[in-house]
């Protein structure tokens, strides 16, 4: 049988480490793939950190890219329709909905399904297949995964960059979507806020202003020409002039048509709101786990008619609409430019360049 290294987090607040599982047989429905990419993603420092309540120990990683190993019986066909064999490149949606509870059946919101099952968050070793998260060489993925072959033409790089964010901002854009014309401010310099940014310009905005830092993401971002505007929320200096040019840079300095947080900072939502013209919309997309609370005058959502709206998490569909928009976002930005890859023994030093901000988009290489 074969064996595969992963990375296992043992429990809250205890680093890592690399344990041997065996890799088994792909039941009906389900599949193995041989992992080229697992992306670190902010929210698992966040799992680290015990800010979410997850089953332990467990192999983390919820993003990936990989080479179909095995197919199950009855697995033909990708969730496009494609033709699926071995030896395919394919990225998958790290949950699946149960499909029966009040979310899924009544309000036809999967991505709030109390049953989400979700690799690499709440799949843990004890339960077979223990190699359901992406931060290992082999994972098995089970039956109702959405699994896409990504196009020959399609750098796998460039797909990792955006791997989870891509999707998360998919599903946001689908709830208050960015007209052609208007002005946008987003809050967060990492893989979501750039995810935003880089989205609302293919959308035709006028204007995209990134708040966020350190300086080098910003300067990476621009690099790559993500955004129109960066200003550095995170260096020493005065932030009530940070604040006044990021309104300087909207129409008539009267506020963004829209601001999209993407900072995961609670502290950011008090500020973001204040971003928002009469009448505009904040859309919070960064608060995926309880970092704590935040103050704000509802005076200022009433009095300028502020409409907020939250996104969680995506469902599979967006990882497809994300997959379809990435040669329009490859053509237009250097994607393969944000990422850095770490091997995955490596594990602790690229989780702690991710904590540090000084690399954008980091995956680990288990190729």
């Amino acid at each position: 049988m074969t064996a595969a290294t992963g990375a296992v987090l043992p429990g809250p607040r205890e680093p890592v480490e690399l344990r041997t599982f065996a890799v088994p047989e792909p039941a009906t429905g389900d599949l193995v793939v041989r992992v080229s990419y697992g992306g670190i993603c902010g929210t698992d420092l966040h799992l680290q950190d015990g800010h979410l309540a997850i089953p332990t120990p467990l192999v983390l990683g919820h993003e990936g890219l990989g080479i179909v190993h095995q197919l199950g019986a009855g697995v033909t066909h990708d969730a496009a329709g494609r033709p699926l064999r071995p030896g395919d490149r394919v990225m998958w949606a790290s949950s699946i909905s149960c499909g029966e509870c009040r979310a899924c059946r009544v309000h036809r919101e999967p991505t709030l399904c109390v049953n989400r099952q979700t690799c690499g968050v709440n799949r843990p070793v004890s339960v077979e297949p223990a190699i359901s998260g992406s931060w290992a060489e082999y994972i098995y993925l089970r039956a109702g995964t959405t699994v896409v072959v990504l196009p020959e033409a399609t750098d796998s790089l460039a797909a990792m960059a955006f791997a989870c964010a891509g999707p998360t901002v998919m599903h946001a854009l689908e709830r208050r979507p960015v007209s052609a014309g208007e002005t946008v401010v987003v809050q967060g310099s990492g893989p979501v806020g750039l995810a935003a940014a880089a989205v609302a310009q293919l959308s035709g905005a006028a204007s995209v202003t990134i708040l966020g830092g350190p300086a080098n993401r910003l300067e990476l971002a621009r690099r790559c020409g993500i955004g129109d505007h960066h200003l550095d929320v995170i260096e020493p200096g005065d932030r009530t002039r940070v604040f006044e040019s990021a309104m300087e840079l909207t129409a008539g300095g009267a506020g963004a048509d829209l601001v999209i947080e993407c900072a995961g900072v609670p502290e950011a939502v008090t500020e973001g709101i204040r971003l928002v013209r009469r009448g505009g919309d904040y859309l919070v997309i960064g608060q995926y786990t309880d970092s704590g609370d935040t103050v704000f005058n509802p005076h200022q959502i009433v009095y300028r008619q502020l409409r907020i709206l939250g996104s969680w998490a995506f469902t599979g569909a967006h990882l497809m609409s994300y997959i379809d928009l990435l040669p329009a976002l490859s053509e237009r930005f250097d994607l393969a430019r944000l990422v850095t890859a770490f091997p995955l023994a490596e594990v602790k030093q690229a989780m702690r360049c991710v904590k540090n901000g000084s690399h954008l988009k980091v995956v680990l290489d288990a190729r």
